[in-house]
């Protein structure tokens, strides 16, 4: 950089040759431009003279354009937006000062305004709705809020629970939840699947042995009623539970007792019980594979979840939950979602619920590359065919209620995102009467 006949008088003038030219030279590379304490341009840069040109074509020993400062009364370094030529820059005044704090000029330096986010008219791109997080279970629709209820409820209680709900569905946060606001939340939460193990080992885990009561038993063991004192027992796959073991449990929870394999002494319980099934038991009842009696016990507070194709709005949430959750992990960084795979997604039916989109994802992250998810990163089975439902006669509307009706509308408009087409043929109906029975219920 060589200084001009005005910028060398001015930091001769000042005695401050050296600092002055440094600083210069350290915002070469930017848009600056210096003037001195009467708004004479001493200094401007190829880059700036180029953007000024239109506003000004000789600039050094000339005022300052004053559209674009005026340094009398911007005599701070608070960036302000301006626009020159049609585009918008930010430009930031640092005043310069000489001994006993007299201005001798000012440092001008533009700059390009960050971008404004533009919201994408991509479901994928958009911000997640304003959601639900109940103890570690996310949701936003409107079948989870009487489950919330129910929960929030029943932990005012030492009442047993029987959650009922599909493999993956998220048994086991509900019951956490239950203990977590329950009187026993500072006390442990233990949990066993019951169809794991075999009977004995299952017994062993459950009640406790002595030392010497079957080959093997080399020690006492305290089994996980006892190990849960004054806590919360979950048990899950209860259905699974073996006919021999069922009496045992029948037996401690009416008497609060329990007595450990191979032992002689009665130990007294203190714990909340919930349990965890994907199965009917009344249907198990009626096969002869569980005792009615226990199920009358297990079932005093049931709590249904609905299945995550019951709650297709919960998709799109959970979906960036758990992409969140991966790109944590650094391996992947993934900022989007493909058109086509966020439709074939939304699309899926998800039989093993959120568990089945959890490892979904997995799968996606571990054989794709870059930050966009693809379509052919999705596992073999969204590259299949679908079967396509047979759809309903077209009496489909007569043989319900209207609630049945409106919900029913309501689900497949969820489900097609809103495409008025398909969520008709989904129903039976023609567009026409479905485009009506819409407006009729305010949908």
């Amino acid at each position: 950089m060589k200084p001009n006949t005005l910028i060398n008088h001015w930091l001769l003038e000042h005695r401050d040759h050296s600092t002055a030219l440094s600083l210069l030279q350290a915002f070469e590379n930017s848009y600056f431009l210096l003037v001195n304490s009467h708004q004479t341009v001493l200094y401007s840069n190829v880059k700036t003279t180029h953007l000024l040109q239109p506003v000004s074509t000789h600039l050094i020993g000339r005022t300052c354009p004053l559209e674009l400062l005026n340094p009398a009364t911007d005599n701070n370094s608070e960036a302000k937006t301006i626009n020159i030529n049609g585009s918008l820059y930010q430009i930031t005044v640092y005043p310069l000062f000489a001994a006993q704090q007299k201005c001798i000029g000012h440092l001008i330096v533009l700059s390009a305004p960050p971008p404004t986010p533009k919201k994408s008219l991509l479901p994928n791109t958009d911000t997640p709705t304003p959601h639900t997080n109940f103890h570690g279970i996310l949701s936003q629709s409107s079948t989870m809020e009487p489950v919330f209820q129910i929960i929030k409820n029943a932990a005012r209680t030492d009442s047993t629970v029987l959650v009922r709900g599909e493999s993956g569905s998220g048994k086991e946060l509900v019951a956490q939840a239950i203990h977590t606001l329950s009187s026993r939340h500072d006390q442990p939460f233990l949990a066993i699947n019951c169809a794991t193990l075999s009977a004995n080992l299952l017994e062993s885990e459950l009640f406790g042995h002595v030392k010497g009561a079957f080959t093997g038993a080399v020690n006492n063991h305290t089994g996980l009623f006892q190990r849960a004192t004054q806590g919360t027992l979950f048990l899950d796959e209860i259905a699974e539970l073996p006919l021999e073991l069922q009496a045992k449990l029948l037996r401690v929870i009416q008497e609060r007792t329990l007595t450990p394999v191979g032992g002689s002494q009665s130990i007294a319980i203190d714990v909340r019980l919930v349990t965890a099934t994907h199965h009917s038991l009344r249907e198990r009842v009626a096969q002869g594979q569980f005792r009615a009696d226990l199920m009358y016990r297990l079932r005093v507070v049931p709590i249904f979840i609905p299945s995550l194709k019951e709650r297709r709005e919960d998709i799109h949430l959970l979906l960036w939950h758990f992409i969140k959750l991966n790109n944590l992990k650094k391996f992947r960084i993934i900022t989007k979602i493909a058109p086509k795979a966020m439709q074939a997604l939304l699309n899926h039916s998800w039989p093993g619920n959120v568990r089945e989109l959890q490892n979904v994802l997995e799968y996606a992250f571990i054989v794709g590359q870059g930050n966009t998810l693809h379509f052919s990163e999705l596992p073999p089975e969204f590259k299949e065919p679908q079967e396509r439902p047979t759809p309903p006669s077209e009496n489909f509307p007569c043989i319900l209620t209207s609630e049945q009706e409106r919900t029913a509308i309501q689900n497949a408009l969820h489900q097609y995102q809103g495409k008025i087409n398909p969520a008709a043929e989904s129903l039976g109906m023609s567009r026409a009467t479905f485009w009506r029975k819409r407006k009729h219920y305010d949908l």
